[in-house]
């Protein structure tokens, strides 16, 4: 029987090969990078967040509770610069039979407060996930674990309850981070890991400062003395910041200004290919939404070629109304691209027994650059056919706890996971606390728990080929085009020639590997 260990990387081609494509000034020659240095403030702006964000890693949710949440602390595992899977916390791993997995700790780490890592720390924060008690986004993503022990004085052992080769990559998901165990036996959520910053203050869709921790035991890691990360929403108020030299980096470039920036010496822009995907999620369990007719009328109803020529300038790709992107293992290429089609979208509501419909789309500038500008183009593809998208424009503060999951139509952002499951159990699983669209098939329920325990390559890919098949022609969310991270910098900022695409800001951790020159 294959061994599964780490450095055979869970024994499948290597996942998102090429996805991190640099485009435009990006493609040119890159200068050779210098080492990293030490020192300096680094001041970066993030347009996901508000005042109910949290320190809690079970309830994160947008850019700044994961950038932060990153900074402070560590995983088992990560994705890194190169989009490999890596080892963080653990050393290393194995599994004979890939249902049980052992997971060796890195000795010698400790947390700020000075507590050495221990397996009960790992443990404490793996279960903060499980559990019916638990209210944690990724609840879903651990499922499947029907135990988790110690191994020894230097590993932990995870049980599950039936095969899965895509594990590791499940643990570098942002809510797996490691914290410490208190005297009182409590798990400590006030920020306190094992990360390269310490926290200086946390105000919540304002501000917050980190100090470098400098006793970090990543070398060549968390260089700036310094770091503020602020709550931007408004994309061109955070670019005329960067133009200014007022902040160092921005998550999200508008489009709009690209050109303008491009003749800045002062500054360097890069747009990274991806999985990055907005969606137009519908609550599927209510009336209109729950006729998969008016699901397929409004996937009809929008150009997603012009959305991507007009709203991303070229800087994505069209997708199919399912989350697995060309960069991803697993997408299956010979699917059908669904176009668009006023008339289909008349007939699809001729079907639900409408002669018209009409809808309100939440959205805000908060989500991305370009975002509402999708939402009116949908308007605007969307009327042929019968569709009166209304355009409801929502304050970014508040969006993901106000309005993301309690309106029955709105628009959300999921940036990309390094295997399939990841954002199917976490997005589209009968029954998860993240399955935004209610979407419910228990068709596609058992393939997924089937594939995770196939580990025939291409019966696996079979499987996931139909599952997106599925959520294409069945699914509760219109998911219009993969979007470019598109994010701009000072030159004064450099890193790595790689850069992750998993999330912006090279994975949601500039604050680690960037450094100022």
């Amino acid at each position: 029987m294959k061994k599964y260990t780490s450095g055979l990387q869970i024994g499948r081609r290597g996942f998102l090969t090429g996805s991190a494509a640099v485009l435009g000034l990006s493609q040119l020659p890159r200068p050779a990078v210098a080492a990293p240095t030490k020192g300096g403030t680094f001041r970066v702006s993030v347009n996901q967040g508000g005042t109910s964000d949290t320190l809690n890693p079970a309830e994160a949710s947008g850019s700044q509770q994961i950038m932060v949440g990153w900074a402070l602390r560590n995983n088992l595992t990560e994705i890194g610069s190169d989009n490999k899977l890596k080892p963080e916390l653990a050393t290393n791993w194995s599994s004979d039979d890939a249902q049980t997995w052992v997971f060796k700790l890195r000795q010698g780490v400790t947390f700020h407060n000075g507590k050495t890592l221990g397996t009960e720390d790992v443990i404490a924060s793996l279960n903060l996930h499980r559990g019916e008690d638990s209210t944690s986004g990724a609840k879903s993503l651990l499922a499947g674990v029907d135990d988790i022990t110690a191994e020894g004085s230097d590993g932990i052992k995870i049980t599950l309850s039936a095969p899965n080769a895509d594990f590791p990559f499940i643990l570098s998901d942002y809510h797996f981070q490691i914290m410490p165990v208190g005297a009182d036996g409590e798990l400590d959520l006030s920020g306190t890991g094992t990360g390269g910053y310490t926290l200086e203050s946390w105000k919540p869709g304002v501000k917050t400062v980190l100090k470098r921790n400098p006793n970090y035991w990543k070398e060549g890691a968390a260089n700036f003395d310094t770091v503020e990360l602020l709550l931007i929403s408004d994309s061109g108020a955070a670019t005329t910041a960067l133009v200014t030299g007022e902040i160092d980096a921005v998550q999200s470039a508008e489009y709009k200004t690209l050109g303008l920036l491009g003749r800045d010496k002062n500054v360097a822009i890069e747009s990274i290919s991806g999985g990055f995907h907005p969606t137009f999620a519908m609550q599927s369990s209510q009336a209109p939404f729950n006729d998969n007719n008016v699901r397929l009328a409004l996937k009809y109803g929008v150009d997603r070629e012009a959305l991507v020529k007009k709203v991303l300038r070229g800087h994505g790709t069209v997708a199919n109304d399912h989350p697995v992107a060309p960069s991803m293992p697993y997408f299956d290429a010979l699917l059908e691209q669904r176009a668009y089609d006023p008339d289909k979208a008349k007939f699809h509501l001729k079907e639900a027994g409408l002669d018209s419909l009409s809808v309100s789309l939440s959205v805000s500038d908060s989500l991305f650059a370009g975002a509402v500008d999708s939402v009116t183009l949908f308007r605007e593809h969307a009327a042929p056919g019968g569709i009166d998208v209304q355009v409801a424009r929502e304050p970014g503060d508040g969006y993901w706890s106000d309005v993301w999951m309690k309106k029955p139509f709105f628009t959300s952002s999921w940036g990309a996971r390094p295997v399939p499951d990841m954002i199917f159990a976490t997005a589209y699983s009968k029954g998860g606390d993240w399955n935004e669209s209610e979407f419910s098939n228990d068709t596609f329920q058992q393939l997924m728990l089937a594939a995770r325990s196939e580990l025939d390559e291409a019966k696996r890919g079979q499987m996931y080929g139909d599952m997106q098949a599925i959520l294409k022609d069945e699914g509760g969310s219109v998911i219009p085009f993969f979007r470019n991270f598109v994010y701009a910098r000072r030159a004064d900022v450099s890193h790595s020639e790689d850069v992750a695409s998993n999330w912006a800001l090279d994975g949601y951790k500039a604050i680690e590997r960037w450094w100022k020159v």
